[in-house]
């Protein structure tokens, strides 16, 4: 991934949520180099959830109804 996608990607990952905001920062610092563009896309959908939406999503109360969603929030969450 380049710089600027990255740079975008890290942009949109700021939530009004701390929570949201731990999960997506710690995620980008430590794979966001290496993930593929099915990753981003699958994180481009999740980042159009509202915060209560994908909080849902990351902590585990709701399962997302995308495969490709549920791989990465499963990576998101094993950092």
């Amino acid at each position: 991934m380049d710089a600027t996608t990255l740079n975008r990607l890290r942009w949109r990952c700021r939530r009004g949520m701390l929570e949201n905001d731990l999960i997506l920062t710690r995620f980008l610092d430590t794979r966001g180099a290496a993930i593929s563009e099915a990753d981003i896309a699958a994180l481009d959908a999740l980042l159009d959830l509202s915060d209560n939406d994908l909080w849902n999503l990351l902590s585990g109360r709701l399962a997302p109804s995308d495969s490709a969603a549920a791989l990465l929030i499963e990576r998101m969450r094993a950092i």
